[in-house]
């Protein structure tokens, strides 16, 4: 049910009268143009109340005309310019981002330029024109869009919104003027910058004055990505000049627990923009990212080092295949170690990640990958959740049979499609986990360990053993029922296969 929402005026407030002038390419206005700008910020509680602080004084020293508007579930003390909308749209308290639209809908004709943000991410003077400067070279479908770092303790940049299955698409780079864009997968910066021209367009397309939703994000994270994802246009992040694009989020408090360093990052970048010159090619394995309204059984591209798989590579191993290779910790690891390692990864520019270990590297689509392998011989295969992104995963596991020396073990990590969390979702209809097992739709093959051992058996291997990987809530229930419901709470399963 809809909770009552109440606008607390400024003590000066004066609305701007709506004016025919329609300029929106500011690259040819006067060098004078002050843009009207209105500003809506969701602050929810008292937690982060320093850094709205902080972005309010930033908008008020900023040489423009700056509307600001907060929003909260309560009222605060804040500078006699500031607007205040007090209350939610919904009883979720994450349904708050979502009082702005109707708001910036009424004032369409009287700003230039409309801000969204979250209360602790910083937009700067030098963001808007950054964005003012690109904004009439894109297509009309194309915004310029901001990405969010954090500053480590030493002071570096760390990117905390390139994590999991997010990552660059190699195919995305494009020229707009002098300026090099391309697409990043998360659209996600707690943010967003819209011209009048944009947002009417948005509103025009019928799903952007929409109530409190999820789709690929959550609530929270719905609001500030809608433009792009159920309004058609696509965010575009100026690779050429990405330190105009940045925003701060103050906080910090990803710092250690998500995000790319800097260094790793430019290296991606270095990859993009190769692309863009044309020296180099973009790549990929194959898609990745689910066709679904959620996307947690994506492949995470910043795969940790994991010891459960390790452990489990025999000891007489002297040479290593991965295919599918994210960041490459793993394989940097067992390069390390003395081991020949060649890695297979997702795409051209993740390959820029793995740390120069000695892991070789080769790129290219599945099949030509292959072909490129026949003359090799690999002691073991690891193919770490990947192999149900493949369009034919029999066929993938018969090209590593080929490549494989005679005693050679395939270690096989995949997603337990009949854990009981993921049962109980279907039972229930969540729509985050409709299609379950239909490739066309969903992007992947549904996998439990029957549908593995049918693989392997037709790629002439056979399973050696099953490992299930379990949470510590899930382990203490698996010591109650002595492991006879490891395969329902179990989140992924490691197969072991040789062969046959």
């Amino acid at each position: 049910m809809a909770q009552t929402l109440r606008l607390i005026p400024r003590r000066d407030s004066i609305k701007l009268p709506a004016q025919k002038n329609d300029a929106l390419n500011f690259m040819i206005e006067p060098a004078h143009f002050k843009p009207r700008i209105l500003v809506a910020i969701a602050s929810y509680g008292t937690k982060n109340d320093q850094y709205l602080l902080r972005l309010i004084r930033e908008y008020s020293a900023m040489p423009f005309d700056v509307d600001i508007l907060v929003l909260s579930n309560i009222p605060k003390e804040l500078p006699s310019k500031v607007e205040i909308l007090v209350g939610l749209p919904t009883k979720d308290p994450w349904s708050l981002p979502f009082g702005h639209k109707q708001i910036f809908a009424d004032r369409l004709n009287d700003y230039d330029l409309f801000i969204y943000s979250e209360d602790d991410t910083l937009i700067t003077e030098e963001n808007i024109r950054a964005f003012q400067e690109v904004s009439n070279t894109l297509a009309e479908n194309e915004i310029a869009g901001l990405l969010r770092f954090e500053i480590r303790p030493d002071g570096r940049k760390s990117y905390c919104d390139v994590l999991g299955n997010f990552h660059w698409d190699p195919y995305s780079v494009r020229s707009r003027g002098t300026h090099t864009f391309a697409f990043f997968t998360n659209e996600h910066a707690a943010c967003y910058i819209l011209t009048r021209k944009h947002l009417q367009r948005a509103i025009d397309s019928g799903r952007f004055l929409v109530g409190p939703h999820r789709e690929n994000y959550d609530l929270l994270c719905t609001a500030a990505t809608d433009p792009y994802t159920q309004c058609g246009f696509e965010k575009l992040i100026c690779i050429s000049n990405l330190d105009r694009f940045l925003v701060h989020h103050l906080p910090n408090k990803y710092i250690g627990k998500y995000g790319v360093d800097e260094a790793a990052f430019q290296k991606q970048i270095d990859v993009l923009m190769a692309i863009g010159r044309n020296e180099s090619k973009p790549r990929s394995l194959f898609a990745t990212d689910t066709k679904r309204t959620s996307s947690w059984a994506s492949k995470n591209y910043y795969e940790p080092l994991r010891e459960d798989v390790i452990s489990l590579i025999p000891a007489g191993v002297r040479s290593i295949l991965s295919i599918g290779t994210g960041s490459g910790e793993i394989e940097a690891f067992l390069a390390k170690k003395g081991l020949r390692v060649m890695a297979v990864p997702l795409d051209s520019v993740i390959s820029a990640s793995v740390p120069n270990s000695g892991v070789e590297m080769i790129t290219g689509e599945l099949d030509s990958t292959f072909q490129r392998l026949a003359g090799e011989r690999f002691d073991c295969a690891l193919c770490l959740n990947v192999l149900h992104f493949a369009k034919q995963p029999i066929d993938m596991l018969s090209s590593i049979t080929k490549i494989l020396s005679e005693d050679a073990v395939v270690i096989l990590l995949l997603p337990n499609h009949m854990q009981l969390r993921i049962l109980w979702k279907r039972f229930r209809r969540d729509p985050g986990f409709a299609n379950l097992g239909n490739f066309e739709k969903t992007g992947m093959h549904f996998t439990s360990r029957g549908t593995v051992k049918e693989w392997l058996k037709s790629a002439g291997l056979e399973v050696d053993r099953i490992a299930d990987v379990t949470s510590d809530r899930a382990q203490s229930m698996s010591r109650v029922t002595f492991g006879i419901a490891n395969a329902l709470l179990s989140s992924e399963f490691i197969v072991i296969g040789k062969k046959a």
